[in-house]
């Protein structure tokens, strides 16, 4: 009879100030200010270079921030040595040791606390019938398939109770069935430890099927003056993008942008003006602090699912078909307006080899956003 139950921890984590420099004095992260509660499943986002992975390392103690604090519940965690933080981490890789057997690799680190070995067969027998892996508790990873692999690398960390569970691109080596049911595998583990979870990724469909919230980073430049742009759940940042980034980064197909200028503004409405001479008008209900003028450029912002071909919507766009893609229960299509492309997706399919050149698209623009063209910021 197994008597070991794991311990579960719910750590609340908070980032303060959190900034990065690694040479040259070029920031890599600037005053990241972040809040996890205890519990939750928290997915970074964001593409290469935005200093996700980097933020990850400074929670686990594997790199030090340039300045900046980081708390787990009331421990403040700045000089506390990554062994002593009670982290367990599952990399991209995987990282186990190739010459031991299962068995041996969710042991390892216990045998290394000097915990006695009947607890460690406990816990290996506990942990290993929680992922399915009891039969293969005596093989090495060389004979196991990726999915069981990450299996490992997931029990090894939470035979130790980790007091986080931190998770850098772990499906990245999978191919796409596998991916799918590891992602099943995670969140239902998720549900039933509720250690909290921060999971780094570049992949969207990860971060909106498997997170409480979304921490969405940018690359610093001259536009993104810091790397969060946004934290929030996946529906919230999917239906109020706070940007452009973000309206732009969340989505497949991604949201189309048509480039505008406001034509009229004042404090109930913003009327704008697209290139092809097409008006539309805005109530002005967000709160902003941008100077917005008449002739100021601005983006239309349309998801591709907002776009019909029948006419259910208030509003028209005349465009010139390109191609499409049949995706089985859906069809993607590609049209040009005023030499600006428009992607539309059609929960439906259908054959649109005889679509006419030029047709017209319906919308509401109720379901439409506008973002500022030079600061990317969302203003209605």
């Amino acid at each position: 009879m197994i008597e070991y139950e794991p311990v579960i921890f719910m750590t609340a984590i908070k980032l303060n100030s959190i900034s990065k420099t690694f040479f040259e004095d070029k920031p890599v992260l600037n005053q990241v200010e972040l809040s996890i509660d205890s519990g939750e499943l928290v997915v970074f986002i964001g593409s290469s270079g935005c200093g996700k992975s980097t933020l990850l390392r400074i929670i686990a103690g594997l790199d030090s921030a340039s300045s900046g604090d980081v708390w787990f519940d009331s421990d403040l965690m700045n000089d506390i040595p990554p062994a002593k933080r009670q982290i367990g981490m599952v990399f991209q890789s995987y990282a186990l040791y190739p010459h031991m057997t299962v068995r041996e690799n969710l042991s390892f680190g216990l045998k290394q606390k000097k915990i006695e070995k009947k607890e460690i067969n406990q816990r290996v027998e506990k942990i290993s019938q929680v992922l399915e892996i009891e039969a293969l508790l005596e093989m090495r990873p060389a004979a196991l398939s990726g999915g069981q692999q990450q299996r490992v690398a997931i029990g090894r960390c939470l035979i130790q109770s980790p007091r986080l569970f931190l998770l850098d691109e772990p499906l990245s080596n999978l191919d796409a069935e596998l991916r799918v049911k590891t992602r099943q595998e995670i969140r239902r583990l998720h549900k039933k430890f509720k250690t909290t979870m921060i999971y780094v990724t570049h992949d969207q469909v990860e971060a909106m099927t498997l997170a409480d919230k979304i921490a969405v980073f940018a690359p610093l430049n001259t536009k993104n003056k810091r790397n969060l742009q946004q934290f929030g759940t996946p529906l919230q940042l999917y239906n109020q993008p706070e940007n452009k980034f973000v309206a732009g980064f969340l989505g497949s197909p991604k949201m189309n942008f048509i480039p505008a200028k406001i034509d009229r503004i004042n404090e109930d409405r913003i009327d704008i003006q697209l290139n092809s001479g097409k008006k539309l008008s805005f109530n002005n209900q967000f709160k902003y602090e941008l100077k917005l003028e008449a002739g100021q450029l601005v983006d239309l912002a349309i998801r591709p699912e907002q776009l019909h071909l029948q006419p259910n919507g208030a509003e028209i766009l005349e465009v010139d078909f390109d191609t499409y893609e049949q995706l089985g229960s859906e069809s993607i299509l590609y049209f040009l307006y005023d030499k600006h492309p428009i992607v539309v997706k059609l929960p439906y399919q259908e054959e649109f080899n005889n679509m006419q050149n030029t047709r017209r698209l319906y919308f509401e623009h109720s379901k439409c956003f506008l973002f500022d063209n030079k600061t990317g910021i969302r203003l209605v």
